[in-house]
Formats: structure tokens, sequence, C-alpha cells
């Protein structure tokens, strides 16, 4: 099971305020808000923009969930990929659904910010080099898209998402200015989506996004001979190509990544045309949602879910270097 959230978050976002809760407080609140029975809660490795804890039953310890915290007003989005998980899991892929509540919903507003608790999927995370997981990273986000894309077109008057995106993305903000190339960068290449946006002719297909699908997102069960996809907190609306994008870089694009893409190809709902045309300037939207991460996080020294301060740097630094060569 993959334990948090990957180190190079898909968008910004900011961190829990102050420590994480204990696990047992975390426990009460699960007793209080579900139908769970005893339940033994342990806290799982922290990632940059929630917390999580293992949790299962005492008297029947294969009863495994994840609980996941993450800010209040990280609510929207958290719904989103709760629901976005639903979705996803009703066509056959495993994606760590929410349990409802004792009232019937799938979150509980609690202290520190907003709790769910998702279902544990078994399987390894995948490492992504190789052929057959880029295969299985493909094949799988090809699928989940297929049940997460927007089912009408855009029309006058409505709004285009692919348009506002990536909307937390502000090139004039103060964090930019880290270091001299970062807002030059970014700007570039919002400019260069935007471009292409215009020349889409009938337009980028959009729908809900997993928002972050690195390797170790996608779980993969030999036994069970399929692959799982979790961790949607970082769900929003957007070209379904930013996803295609996110989860070549993670396995090395442009040098690596032909294989996740020829399966995607076959089994997504994008059109080859449009993956040919767009997938190298997602790509680039991509290394400059890092830029802007790494960016925020060495303004306010932010250190959550990192033990080395030279790790923000790296970040920035790969973003740096990515973006030149894709220049």
């Amino acid at each position: 099971m993959r334990d948090a959230d990957h180190p190079d978050a898909g968008r910004g976002g900011g961190d829990l305020p102050g420590p994480a809760p204990r696990a047992e407080d975390v426990r009460i609140a699960l007793q209080a808000h579900w139908e769970l029975g005893p339940v033994a809660v342990s806290s799982l490795s922290g990632g940059m923009n929630s917390a999580t804890w293992a949790v299962a039953g005492e008297e029947d310890p294969r009863r495994r969930w994840v609980a996941k915290l993450v800010r209040a007003d990280q609510r929207p989005e958290f719904l989103r990929g709760l629901d976005a998980a639903r979705r996803v899991q009703a066509v056959g892929i495993p994606t760590g659904v929410p349990e409802p509540t004792r009232g019937g919903a799938w979150s509980q507003d609690v202290a520190g910010g907003v709790l769910a608790l998702l279902r544990w999927v078994d399987g390894e995370p995948l490492d992504g080099p190789g052929t057959h997981e880029q295969t299985l990273m493909g094949t799988t986000l090809g699928r989940a898209h297929h049940a997460l894309r927007d089912t009408t077109a855009v029309t006058a008057g409505t709004s285009d998402p692919a348009r506002s995106f990536p909307a937390w993305v502000d090139v004039d903000a103060d964090h930019l200015a880290v270091e001299e190339w970062v807002r030059p960068a970014v700007r570039a290449a919002l400019a260069r989506y935007a471009g292409l946006v215009e020349g889409a002719g009938t337009g980028l297909t959009c729908g809900v996004l997993h928002g972050d699908p690195a390797q170790d997102a996608f779980l993969w069960s030999p036994v069970l001979r399929r692959c799982g996809l979790i961790d949607w907190s970082s769900a929003l609306r957007g070209p379904l190509l930013y996803d295609l994008a996110s989860a070549t870089m993670y396995v090395g694009a442009p040098d690596a990544g032909d294989a996740l893409v020829q399966a995607y190809a076959r089994t997504g709902p994008l059109s080859a045309a449009e993956i040919t045309l767009g997938l190298d300037v997602l790509l680039r939207v991509r290394w400059a949602v890092q830029a802007d991460y790494f960016a925020r996080r060495l303004a306010t020294d932010d250190r959550t879910g990192i033990s080395d301060p030279a790790d923000n740097l790296k970040g920035l630094r790969d973003a740096r270097d990515s973006l030149g060569r894709h220049g």
C-alpha cells in the first residue's frame, strides 16, 4: 500500500497546521463517526499535504483501512477526489474508496481538518522504468480516465476548464522570485499551454484528474492480477493530458515513457492526435507546477515531509533542468 503523498506533489496546497493528531485521537474520532468496532491505529509515514494512519480491526486484523486527514481549506479537492475514487472503483479499478460515516457522509470534519476512512488496497507500488510497469500505469490511467472524462462538450457561454488550468499557479506570486529563472520559466510554460488551448480547435478533452499519478500510486497485486490507483486527494478538473504528462514525468520522460503512452493510447479516451499535439506542452506545464510548488516551500522554509532541507532545493533544480531541457 502506498503510505503517503508522493514528495513531488502534483499541485500546491500547503500543509496541516501544526503537528498531526496522535493515533489515539484518530482512533477516538473514527470510533465516534464510523461503525468499525474495536480498531488499532498507527501512523504512516508523513506526506507533504496530508497525514495518514493505518487502521486495522482488533478482532480481525484482515479488516484494514487508511485514515486520511487534510486541512479544512483542502475540502473541495478532497471531496472531489473521494467522489472520483468511487467512480473509478465502479469500473473495476481498486482506488481506496471512502467508507461512509454513521450519518452516510464520505468524510467528517474533525479537529485539524477533514478526515476520511479509505478501504485498504492490496498490492505493491510500481517502480515505473520497466515496460511491464509502464504498461500497467498507462492501461490503468486510461481506464480511469474513461470513468472521469467530461461527457458533455463545452458550449458557448460555459466555462472551459482547460482555459483556466492550472488555476492555482499565479505567475505574479512573490515566491516565484526565490530564484531569478523561476518566474520566466513558469510564465513561458503557461504561455505555451495557452497557445495550445487556443489552437486546439475542438478543445482538449477534460475531466476530473487524479492530479499526481506517480508510480507509487499504482498498486499491482500479482495474486489478484489487477492494478489499483490510490491517493486521490489532489483531484481537480482540467485536461486529461495533464495526468498523462505527470505519469510520464515520473518515469523519466522524454527519455522514457513510450510504453506508458502507448498503453494509455490503447485504453484511454484521448485520440492519438490529441496526445501527439499536446503531451510535450503539458509535460512542460507539469514541470512548471513543480517549480511553483518547491519555490513556495523554499520561500517559506517549509520542511514538512522531508528529512533534509536540501530536498526542496533539489525539487526546484530538477524543474529548472527539465524546463531548460524542454525549452
